[in-house]
């Protein structure tokens, strides 16, 4: 997440559709100066090879982008069978090949169908998971292995689209975690020549799906021209809005916004989202074991 630094105080989300060849942070960076945003953050990384739906949170929503970082996303994806990449993509270099063989659609859907539900992965070497605090990219990229536990990840879906030898194409919905190249090399693998991922376009992610996406290009044409881009902003509760809901009067904001308890009349199982006597969203709650409402995270608002 980008640090609070000058700029306006701005809050809300926005559904940006990140372009091939450049970081999510860098992605952020360019829209936040955009916005002129003082803070800034996004909500799960997506690999420079990459493409499509980034939200990006200002302001308090940074504060609740943590529940997209664990929701289920979907993708795009295409793989290139018959070679092996070091980083399992088209990022990285070719260090196994292998011929192809003739594959009917029947028995690629056959092969894919093994990776339905949950099942263990191994994470790949180049990825941001750190192993005694240091990544594990920056060893791989010292030529250093290390072995890596097999998580537990769950792909719900799993839709053959096109094949046309060497290249696959498949989408995929899936669980937090799940490294979409190392399932394309595990479905080369199971189909006896290996694969590495050459394109990867994510179409949804919680309840935001590739439809609302906006462009770099739209955004600064109307940057230059010295239009506001506020309206492109989703509201702050947008992003738990899966939550209940609960209106609060007067009187049990103020205890809530001076972090105090208050009754309820209801046991919520989870989090529940407190709106005030404007119908302004003013942050989450949760049961305690007495049966009260405890706030948990909090908006601050600029005449608090």
């Amino acid at each position: 997440m980008a640090r609070r630094g000058k700029g306006r105080n701005i809050s809300g989300v926005l559904l940006l559709n990140k372009p091939k060849g450049i970081s999510s942070n860098r992605a952020l960076q360019r829209v936040r100066a955009m916005f002129n945003a003082s803070k800034a953050g996004h909500t799960g990384n997506l690999d420079p090879m990459a493409t499509g739906l980034l939200p990006l949170c200002f302001g308090e929503a940074t504060k609740f982008s943590s529940y997209l970082l664990d929701a289920d996303k979907a993708y795009v994806a295409r793989a290139r069978l018959g070679q092996v990449s070091d980083t399992g993509d088209a990022e990285g270099t070719i260090i196994q090949e292998r011929p192809v063989p003739e594959l009917s659609d029947a028995q690629i859907k056959e092969a894919m169908a093994a990776f339905l539900g949950d099942i263990e992965q191994v994470p790949p070497m180049y990825s941001a998971l750190k192993q005694n605090g240091q990544p594990l990219y920056k060893l791989a990229r010292e030529g250093k292995t290390v072995e890596r536990k097999a998580r537990s990840v769950t792909i719900f879906e799993l839709e053959f689209l096109e094949w046309t030898s060497p290249e696959l194409t498949f989408s995929v919905r899936c669980s937090k975690g799940t490294y979409v190249r190392t399932l394309a090399e595990d479905i080369g693998e199971r189909l006896g020549c290996g694969a590495h991922l050459v394109m990867l376009h994510r179409t949804h992610t919680g309840g935001f799906d590739a439809s609302e996406m906006l462009e770099f290009d739209q955004l600064q044409q109307e940057r230059d021209l010295e239009q506001s881009l506020d309206g492109y902003l989703l509201a702050t509760d947008i992003l738990v809005e899966h939550f209940p809901k609960k209106d609060l009067s007067a009187e049990d904001t103020a205890r809530i916004l001076h972090g105090q308890d208050i009754a309820c009349d209801q046991v919520y199982l989870d989090k529940v989202r407190l709106y005030d006597d404007q119908s302004r969203f003013i942050g989450l709650a949760e049961t305690t074991e007495a049966g009260r409402l405890k706030p948990r995270r909090l908006v601050v608002f600029e005449d608090q």
